[in-house]
C-alpha cells in the first residue's frame, strides 16, 4: 500500500471480514494535531457509528495506552471498566485492538458484535491478534516512510530560504547601480531638458537600466516559485533538437557553427519537457555569449550512460569554443548573482541563469557537471536517469 489511508482501509476490512463483524473502524495517531484520525471505515452504519476524531485523552486510547491493556490482544466490552464499556457502547463496538509499538499507541480498531458465535472462539481471536500485529508492523513501517518523506521535504524548504536570503542581498546589490543612474536622470533632467544630446544618452542609458531591473524581477520569480516537475515520458533528442532550431538564426548571424551528434535509440526520460528544455536553451544561449567576440562552434551531444548495479542514464554534453571560465570560478558558477558576463546593459548577466538550471537538474534527480579551460572553451554534461526497460 502507497499510502497511510488505503493501509488503514485495509487492515479495518480485514478484521471485519475475520471478525465477522458489519462495522468497524481505524484510528490513526496524527501527531502534527495531536488527536486519533478516522482512517478506514466498514459498514453502512460505520459513519454515524464513528466520529471523525477522537482526542488522545478519549477514554478508548487512553485505556488502550495503558501498559497493562496494550498487550497488542483483542479487547472486548466484558470484563472492561465501566467508562470503557459505556466509551465502546456509544460506538456500537464490542472489540478494540491497540497497535502498540515499542510502547506506543500509534492505532486502534474498533469492531462491531460478531454475527454468530464461532467468530468469538479462542482460535478467532487468536487469528484477529496475529492480523493487529502484522498491521501494527505495516503502519509503523508506512509512517516512518512518511517522517522521512517530511523530513526530506522541510530541509528541501530549508535550503530554498536560504537561497532565497541570498538572493536577496544580491537583488539589493544587483539593483543599486541601475536605480542610481534613474535617479540622477530624474534629478537632473529638469535644468538640462533643453539638451537634446543630454536627453538622448540618459534615456538611452535609464532605458537599459529599466530593462535590467525586468529581467532581474522575473529571474527571481522563476527561481522563488518553485514549480513541481510535470513529468511525462520524453526523448531528449526530440527536445535538443528543438532548442538547437531556436538558436540557429542567432548563432548563424554571430559566425557560430552548431554541431549534433545525437544517439539513435536511447531510452526515454521521465522529465518536465518545458523545464528541460529552459535548461538546453540557458545552457546554448551562454555557449553563444561566450563565442560572440571571435565565432566558434557549439557541439552538442547525446550518449547512453550504463553505471554500477545496471542503472542506465541519458547524457547530454554542451561543448562551446569560447573563452571559458577560470579555475577559480568553476565552484561557483550555480551560486545565485554568481555571474562572468560583465557587458553593461539589457544583456549584462544576471547571475541566475544557472542556479535555475541546477535546480531544475536536482529536481529531476539528476546531475549537472562542468570542466573548462580558459582559452578554449566549456562543457557541460547533463546526467538525467533513464526510463528502466
Amino acid at each position: 500500500m502507497t499510502d497511510l489511508g488505503g493501509l488503514g482501509e485495509r487492515i479495518i476490512q480485514e478484521l471485519c471480514r475475520v471478525g465477522g463483524t458489519s462495522h468497524g473502524a481505524i484510528y490513526l495517531l496524527d501527531r502534527e494535531h495531536e488527536h486519533f484520525r478516522r482512517a478506514g471505515l466498514v459498514g453502512v452504519a460505520a459513519e454515524s457509528c464513528f466520529p471523525t476524531t477522537l482526542p488522545l485523552t478519549h477514554m478508548i486510547p487512553q485505556h488502550l495506552s495503558c501498559p497493562a491493556q496494550a498487550t497488542g490482544t483483542v479487547q472486548s466490552q466484558n470484563g472492561n471498566g465501566a467508562v470503557l464499556n459505556d466509551a465502546l457502547a456509544a460506538m456500537q463496538a464490542d472489540w478494540s485492538l491497540p497497535h502498540v509499538i515499542r510502547g506506543r499507541l500509534i492505532a486502534f480498531s474498533l469492531l462491531g458484535r460478531s454475527r454468530t458465535r464461532e467468530h468469538a472462539s479462542p482460535s478467532i481471536l487468536a487469528l484477529l491478534n496475529a492480523l493487529a500485529q502484522t498491521a501494527t508492523n505495516a503502519l509503523d513501517t508506512r509512517m516512518l516512510l512518511e517522517d522521512l518523506h517530511r523530513s526530506h521535504a522541510l530541509m528541501k524548504r530549508t535550503d530554498r530560504l536560504k537561497s532565497l536570503e541570498t538572493i536577496a542581498g544580491g537583488f539589493a546589490h544587483e539593483i543599486r547601480n541601475p536605480l542610481t543612474s534613474i535617479k540622477t536622470f530624474i534629478q537632473l533632467a529638469p535644468e538640462r531638458k533643453d539638451d537634446p544630446d543630454f536627453i538622448r544618452e540618459f534615456s538611452r542609458i535609464v532605458l537599459d537600466d529599466v530593462y535590467r531591473i525586468e529581467r532581474l524581477i522575473e529571474e527571481i520569480l522563476d527561481y522563488a516559485r518553485y514549480m513541481e516537475p510535470k513529468l511525462t515520458e520524453e526523448d531528449v533528442n526530440d527536445i535538443v533538437s528543438s532548442c538547437s532550431y531556436f538558436i540557429e538564426v542567432k548563432a548563424d548571424s554571430r559566425g557560430i557553427k552548431i554541431e549534433k551528434e545525437l544517439a539513435s535509440d536511447l531510452p526515454r526520460v521521465m522529465l518536465d519537457r518545458q523545464q528541460i528544455k529552459q535548461v538546453f536553451l540557458n545552457l546554448f544561449l551562454n555557449a553563444l555569449d561566450a563565442m560572440s567576440e571571435r565565432g566558434g562552434v557549439l557541439r552538442v551531444r547525446t550518449r547512453l550512460l550504463a553505471r554500477s548495479g545496471g542503472r542506465l542514464w541519458v547524457q547530454i554534453e554542451t561543448e562551446d569554443t569560447g573563452h571559458g571560465i577560470p579555475a577559480a570560478n568553476l565552484e561557483h558558477i550555480f551560486d545565485p548573482f554568481f555571474t562572468t558576463k560583465h557587458e553593461s546593459g539589457e544583456h549584462e548577466g544576471t547571475g541566475l541563469g544557472l542556479t535555475i538550471v541546477h535546480q531544475i537538474i536536482e529536481e529531476h534527480h539528476g546531475e549537472i557537471q562542468v570542466r573548462s579551460v580558459p582559452g578554449s572553451g566549456t562543457t557541460f554534461l547533463v546526467n538525467l536517469p533513464a526510463i528502466p526497460s
